[in-house]
């Protein structure tokens, strides 16, 4: 009955191209099937039919990746320098922080390799295989290329299957292709190159039957399939660093450059101008380093980003990877899939057109909410005969059905958002039937008598009807051309019989088809009593045209604006579809991603998937950035789109809600998935799942992003300094043979309590006032440009200024040396407390009253700071720790005013920084996104 299992390694090279029997005699089995000795000796050689977990790293390897950054490797060589001085708080302290910090990363980013268990989850649970000459109900996992099978409406596709038998068979395939209507399915061979939507004689693993019935010979199985080949490209694909790490990479190599080189100069003064010993200089070194590396900043830097989180989850958008925060924030251009995420993946009837006008149709989706107008007036049936002839016969001639999510027999499943309505049905379908209920059209009494169903090579459906009077009615749908050559009459305004103006309806059809619609006709005609059976050749000929319905996939209203203020903010939004290039271009003209304006003169409107196969890399890198549509598309081309324009240096953001999507989400700097009608696959491939499938959450969190940047960089702007001032009063000292005005166990002390307290109130600033009028930041340009590096520097000289003078003030007039150090100590905590409110805003004055509020979380630091150093003033246990003593009213009122002084100062240097950087600034307005 089937073939020999040793001719089971022979898999036909496009089978969708070939003949069944040749497919059928290359997979070495017959129509009939299997044996089950056959099919578990296959089994056996091809494995089961399911997708196999990847290898995964060892759990030391994914622990030690957490650690492997450089700030990370300063804090484990200054804990190992307080190991070797046998200063074990120290040692402990600074070695928890990089625990905590890689501890978080860890937790955060566990769970990527679930994403390919997503995919496993879109795989049917069982499936029907003819076996020993009888159908046989089997487990999916094994189901052998070789077997036959079949699938009827509901059911999901258990594997890659070539069609050797087809009825009126329909297959949802939008979650591979992002086709957005049913494709049909035919038994006829098509082209070898033809991608994997127009692949019409295949089915594919792990998608969903809508109508119709087909058998067909499994091809492929498991990670051979076509959802396999994603799960290949998923793990293949490269993780890329986030521009985040990248800056703080470069900084941390040029921090420990500096530290190690000033640390030299240091020894060698010491050791040749002031004769210092040996252990003195030992001391002094360890001391300059624990002053000069920010030990709490990749803890700041990861507490930052984990609030940013939890801000960005208030707003709908779920951060899975903790960078992923900020990369949003420098995006310069969003792929974006159409269906379901730039559109409602609801097909919704917006045009009617009769013989004497065009009605409009509003709402959006499934949902039976809108009005239908004509001329700005309501159309109402019994005024308009002509919209009734139309709405009635597309709501008759239709299986689908328009219900309440949770009404007695549903189905279930999610109401989507459009206010609680679900198509029980298909796509096509549901628009006309919601156009129906829209228009006020009441089926009760009428009662279907025959039907003749929808098949492929017809493109139209017809039904006999009878009517609450008794009548009998043919009404018919489908392809315009199909029903137009049925058609002798068409319905007048007035709602009587006219001849067929055929010009009229062929000028009608082009011109909704070039808006974009799909186009429905629907016809009619009165039966004989008596009727009982309805055929093809009964609709030959002598119908009554009524009408034209123009369908399209609606963009989501929210999302038109969310891409204007995308654009505002310099950023590019491109879509990327499965969908014809037609149908492409008017939904992004209509959204907004298509002005019209001119690009590279070498640059076509869109460019399709064939197109895109036939260019090399160069062709396509030097066309991707002006091109914005993309039709046709598979997912080798997505990642191909996201590839070019990374090469131009672009920070690339990839949406989409279909398992065609994963790849390039996982290639894109951020993936960004649907939550509610994305495939788990996606869910898991992306960095961010938006909750509320909205595309304007993406603009709410790329201006999160930029907040959260914004933010890191001012606890950068604000913890260097405390870094800086520490360094230069120990690189000071030594270089002029002076008394040390701080010990390194107390340079840890004020490193940890303005990390932990002060810095932490930056986290929670809210965002600049410009920060979505700006263009994307240069993923390239350093985290601190030439102004804050100046300003880091004066800085430092005022704060460490101030210390050393209140030092050596105090020694100068006999206080003991620890109670000169604590007042240094003081010094640096009140001046970096005052600093904190100039760094509050990047480039603005903090001259302000505004400083004093929006931010209640700065206020709970001060007083946490004034309250630790107060501890670290007066209790004696920290006296035996530090070695610090109490001080008077007259060392905190000295130390206090140098503070002011230091913020007043601050903000002269601040509004030098910003008249220089003032010209820079409007360039950048005035500047394209892509000169």
């Amino acid at each position: 009955m089937g073939g020999r299992a040793d001719t089971a390694t022979a898999v036909p090279s496009a089978p969708w191209s070939q003949p069944p029997d040749d497919v059928l005699r290359a997979l070495g089995t017959t129509g009939g099937g299997l044996t089950s000795a056959d099919a578990a000796e296959r089994l056996g050689r091809v494995g089961p039919n399911r997708l196999p977990p990847p290898e995964r790293d060892p759990l030391w390897k994914r622990i030690a990746v957490h650690f492997d950054d450089i700030l990370i490797y300063i804090l484990l060589v200054s804990a190992v320098l307080k190991a070797i001085l046998g200063d074990w708080v120290d040692f402990t302290v600074i070695l928890a922080v990089a625990v905590i910090n890689a501890a978080i990363g860890f937790v955060q980013e566990g769970r990527a390799e679930s994403a390919l268990d997503g995919i496993r989850q879109m795989l049917s649970v069982h499936a029907e295989a003819r076996r020993d000459g009888a159908w046989a109900r089997v487990d999916a996992d094994d189901v052998v290329p070789g077997d036959v099978v079949r699938v009827r409406s509901g059911d999901k596709v258990p594997a890659d299957v070539r069609l050797l038998q087809a009825t009126n068979l329909r297959v949802e395939e939008s979650a591979l292709t992002g086709e957005s209507v049913a494709a049909t399915k035919r038994v006829e061979a098509v082209g070898a190159d033809a991608g994997v939507g127009d692949r019409t004689s295949m089915l594919f693993s792990g998608t969903l039957v809508a109508a119709g019935q087909g058998t067909g010979v499994v091809t492929a199985t498991g990670e051979a399939t076509e959802i396999g080949r994603i799960q290949t490209m998923i793990s293949e694909v490269s993780s890329l660093e986030t521009p985040l790490t990248r800056q703080l990479d470069k900084f941390g190599k040029a921090l420990a450059v500096l530290i190690l080189a000033m640390a030299v100069v240091m020894v060698l003064v010491g050791r040749l101008v002031h004769d210092f010993s040996v252990p003195e200089l030992v001391s002094a070194s360890i001391g300059f380093a624990v002053a000069a590396v920010p030990e709490g900043l990749p803890a700041l830097v990861t507490i930052t980003l984990a609030l940013g989180v939890q801000q960005m989850a208030r707003r709908r958008a779920i951060t899975r990877k903790l960078p992923a925060v900020e990369t949003l924030g420098s995006v310069t251009t969003i792929c974006s899939d159409k269906t379901g995420t730039l559109t409602k993946n609801e097909m919704t009837a917006r045009t009617v057109v009769t013989a004497g006008r065009t009605f409009a149709v509003a709402g959006v989706g499934y949902a039976p909410e809108g009005e239908v107008t004509a001329e700005g007036r309501h159309a109402d049936l019994a005024d308009d005969p002509d919209l009734a002839a139309v709405a009635t016969a597309m709501m008759l001639c239709n299986d689908a059905r328009i219900v309440r999510a949770g009404a007695a027999g549903d189905g279930g499943g999610d109401a989507g958002g459009d206010g609680g309505w679900r198509l029980v049905g298909e796509p096509t379908e549901g628009a006309v039937r919601s156009l129906g209920m829209k228009a006020g059209v009441a089926t009760q009494g009428w009662t279907r008598v025959a039907v003749v169903p929808f098949e492929s090579e017809n493109k139209f459906m017809a039904t006999l009807d009878r009517g609450p009077d008794g009548t009998l009615d043919v009404h018919l749908k489908g392809a315009p051309d199909r029903v137009l050559d049925r058609c002798a009459t068409q319905t007048s305004p007035s709602g009587t019989s006219e001849p067929l103006d055929r010009a009229l309806w062929e000028r009608r059809i082009d011109e909704l088809g070039g808006q974009g619609l799909r186009v429905l006709a629907a016809a009619r005609r009165r039966a004989d009593d008596g009727t009982t059976t309805l055929d093809a050749d009964d609709v030959a000929g002598g119908l009554e045209l009524c009408g034209l319905v123009g369908i399209v996939d609606p963009p989501r209203p929210e999302a038109v604006a969310a891409i204007a203020q995308c654009r505002d903010a310099g950023i590019r939004v491109k879509m990327i579809t499965g969908d014809h290039a037609g149908t492409a271009v008017a939904i992004g003209r209509e959204m907004g991603i298509v002005d019209g304006q001119p690009g590279s003169p070498d640059a076509p409107a869109v460019l399709t998937g064939p197109e895109l196969e036939a260019m090399s890399t160069e062709q396509l890198r030097a066309v991707v950035r002006d091109v914005d549509v993309y039709a046709r598309t598979s997912p080798e081309h997505k990642i191909r789109i996201v590839s070019a324009l990374q090469a131009h240096g672009e920070v690339v953001s990839m949406t989409g809600d279909g398992v065609n999507d994963a790849p390039a989400l996982t290639q894109a700097d951020v993936g960004v998935a649907m939550g509610i009608k994305g495939t788990e696959a996606t869910k898991e491939a992306a960095e961010v799942v938006l909750a509320d499938d909205n595309f304007a959450t993406i603009e709410r969190a790329v201006e999160e992003g930029r907040r959260i940047y914004d933010n890191i960089r001012k606890s950068v702007l604000f913890l260097l300094p405390t870094n800086g001032a520490q360094s230069l009063v120990i690189l000071v000292a030594v270089l002029f043979g002076l008394t040390l005005p701080l010990a390194p166990v107390q340079v840890l002390w004020i490193n940890m309590i303005t990390a932990v307290t002060l810095s932490l109130g930056l986290a929670y600033e809210r965002a600049e006032p410009d920060v979505m009028s700006r263009p994307p930041r240069d993923p390239a340009a350093s985290i601190l440009d030439a102004v804050f590096l100046r300003r880091i520097v004066v800085v430092s000289l005022l704060i460490g200024g101030a210390t050393m003078f209140a030092f050596y003030a105090e020694r100068a007039q006999g206080a003991p040396l620890a109670e000169a150090q604590t007042t240094a100590v003081t010094m640096l905590a009140l001046g970096q407390l005052a600093y904190l409110f100039n760094c509050r805003f990047l480039n603005r004055s903090s001259l302000t009253l505004d400083v004093l509020r929006g931010n209640r979380v700065v206020w709970i630091s001060a007083a946490s700071l004034v309250a630790l150093q107060c501890v670290f003033v007066y209790a004696p246990f920290m006296h035996d720790w530090f070695d610090s003593a109490p001080i008077g009213l007259d060392e905190w009122a000295k130390t206090l005013g140098l503070a002011v002084v230091v913020f007043l100062l601050v903000e002269v240097a601040k509004a030098a920084g910003a008249r220089r950087l003032r010209p820079r600034r409007a360039a950048a307005r005035g500047a394209k996104v892509h000169p």
